[in-house]
């Protein structure tokens, strides 16, 4: 598997994690199967970046079609709100139903945000053996000096030996918008945190919690942090979630977390950050946690209504 050249020097070989963990995440999760689909993986590129092109002529993120001249018509708003690979490429192929490698036109592309880019690659490379998953945090890139929440692939390099951090979602378009200089297909560490990462540097006093949240009503705080460190437990755990999705022990909104919150939330930065050497313990804390499981009914904090999972 390989992705674009890159100029920058060769990053340091982290050694294999191993095979249980790699196996772990080259296996699809009930959110990232392709189902009846899959043998339209056969068709697509084994490279990261051909892949990345690929994807982003289905998918058109929702706050960003204006930009593309399309005005995402009210009846259906809902694309954005599937939660599961297969129906993705349901509603995709019922637009347009020539092979995956065909881009869209813009009002023809399935319309999501980032975890629909994020979940559409890791189904994609786990279907053709690679580990991957999604990762929840913070971008830096794309609203300074704000870290917006987001949400990108991490898939297991061979070759380098590494995690390699993806963006799916950034095209040409974004990229001269937004003036994205770095590689969205091998992202910075330091543009893009983790949610473990980003809640140390405000707990260790680095960077104000206030900078952290998403720009949609302004929502900020290290309470929000905390969130997506459940979110990003549940990913590891191949639980692929909705950004806006609500259970367990995220807090409410504008919520000061205690000291048992924080020391919990400490915890849990800790094992995400290194989720390789934390793995067995990560699996079990999720498995044996209700504050951390993923429910049968979660909150859809856009919709403002529970849903069945």
């Amino acid at each position: 598997m390989t992705t674009a050249t890159r100029t920058a020097p060769p990053r340091r070989r982290q050694g294999a994690p191993s095979r249980e963990i790699l196996d772990f995440y080259a296996a699809p999760s009930a959110s990232t199967a392709l189902g009846r689909h899959t043998p339209l993986v056969d068709a697509l590129p084994h490279d990261v970046g051909a892949l990345v092109s690929v994807l982003q002529g289905l998918v058109i993120h929702e706050h960003m079609a204006f930009a593309y001249g399309f005005e995402i018509p009210p009846q259906r708003s809902s694309e954005s709100h599937n939660r599961t690979v297969e129906r993705m490429l349901d509603t995709l192929l019922m637009l347009d139903s020539r092979p995956l490698t065909a881009a869209r036109p813009v009002d023809k592309r399935l319309i999501g945000v980032c975890s629909h880019y994020t979940a559409l690659l890791v189904a994609i490379l786990r279907a053709q053996g690679v580990p991957a998953r999604a990762r929840y945090g913070f971008g830096a890139y794309f609203n300074a000096p704000y870290f917006e929440e987001h949400v990108v692939c991490e898939y297991w390099n061979a070759a380098e030996a590494r995690w390699v951090l993806v963006d799916t979602q950034f095209d040409e378009l974004w990229r001269s918008r937004l003036g994205i200089d770095h590689d969205v297909l091998d992202l910075p560490r330091d543009r893009y945190l983790v949610a473990g990462d980003a809640w140390v540097r405000c707990r260790e006093g680095q960077t104000d919690a206030a900078m952290f949240g998403i720009f949609v009503g302004e929502l900020r705080g290290l309470w929000f942090i905390a969130g997506e460190l459940i979110r990003d437990v549940a990913a590891l755990n191949k639980r692929e979630m909705l950004p806006w999705d609500m259970w367990g022990a995220q807090p409410h909104p504008g919520e000061t977390l205690d000291r048992e919150q924080l020391a919990f939330f400490d915890r849990l930065a800790a094992l995400t950050r290194a989720p390789d050497a934390s793995f067995a313990e990560l699996r079990a804390l999720y498995d044996e946690d209700d504050r951390l499981r993923v429910p049968h009914q979660v909150f859809n904090a856009r919709l403002n209504r529970p849903e069945p999972i």
